[in-house]
């Protein structure tokens, strides 16, 4: 058994234009970090497109077919001020949702333990009908319907620990008792949302950061707040938005944390995961901006997923 690592070529052809945080580069970087002897026994994977009805899972018809008419033929067109369009953004966002849908199955049909998706445009901004923040489908709730839809599980848990809450997420799920989101989140910052008031159907478990805030505070709350709601909720399979913006060294925000606090959060998940369903994880990449930080921190958290 082994750890899949799922990529393409078409994520670098998303073009978000000059400056833009969200930038092709993140891939190449962590491409390059891919490369060390450490990872030679990582399973490569090559996504397939995502279809239209694996994204009706959680978006409507009406929503897809307006990302797909604003794509532009060339140049770029912008649904928002962060939130860019590029003549190569349709295989890029299909391949993503194809990347997750794949590892779903994958995974549950027990050919891996475990998955990355190193995957852009990110996910967990995305509405059911509102593309924003980078995103335009929301990928990681696309591959929790997926799972509860093919393959009829009971439990779904998602772990959000990107810097930004996943307001996407949240909404896909609010008042669905049968999938677990838990958010760690720097508050206040983009987009608004994640106040710990914010329960759905006690599914919803959103635990706000304080700027500056460490790797210390950040244990602490998983440990004592989120950590317990998973063990307690024994997902059937558990999913990870995996933003590494929270890293000291991200421009986006102001979290204070370092790779040893994604390894360890990814080992305790790990150990959520062998207790309640076998293993099965399955992470997408989200946020993270720093470069150099993004890198590091994306190596260390699949290093950690292939130690099953």
């Amino acid at each position: 058994m082994n750890t899949l690592y799922y990529s393409h070529p078409d994520f670098l052809f998303h073009d978000t234009g000059p400056g833009h945080p969200e930038c092709a580069d993140r891939l190449r970087y962590i491409e390059k970090a891919m490369t060390s002897p450490a990872f030679s026994s990582l399973s490569r994977q090559t996504p397939p497109l995502g279809s239209e009805q694996q994204i009706r899972l959680i978006h409507p018809q009406f929503h897809i077919e307006a990302i797909l008419e604003a794509i532009p033929d060339q140049g770029k067109n912008y649904l928002d001020q962060d939130t860019v369009l590029s003549p190569g953004s349709k295989s890029a966002a299909f391949l993503a949702v194809g990347a997750v849908c794949d590892a779903v199955d994958k995974v549950l049909t027990g050919k891996a333990n475990n998955a990355f998706c190193a995957i852009r445009p990110p996910g967990h901004h995305a509405e059911p009908q509102l593309a924003m923040g980078f995103c335009l489908f929301n990928n990681i709730a696309i591959a929790a319907a997926y799972a509860r839809h093919h393959y009829q599980l009971e439990r779904i848990a998602i772990v959000d620990f990107d810097v930004h809450h996943g307001n996407g997420t949240q909404t896909a799920f609010y008042n669905q008792p049968t999938v677990l989101y838990a958010s760690s989140h720097q508050m206040p910052l983009y987009p608004g949302t994640g106040y710990p008031t914010e329960t759905g159907v006690g599914n919803i478990i959103n635990v706000p950061l304080t700027a500056g805030d460490s790797g210390v505070e950040f244990r602490h709350k998983y440990s004592n707040i989120i950590l317990p709601a998973l063990k307690k909720f024994k997902p059937d399979l558990l999913l990870i938005s995996a933003g590494f913006d929270a890293h000291k060294d991200d421009p986006l925000a102001s979290i204070m944390l370092v790779e040893d606090d994604f390894k360890w959060l990814t080992e305790e998940l790990m150990a959520i995961a062998d207790s309640c369903c076998n293993g099965r994880i399955i992470s997408a990449l989200e946020g993270g901006y720093n470069l150099n930080a993004l890198a590091a921190s994306v190596a260390i958290h699949v290093k950690t997923l292939m130690t099953t």
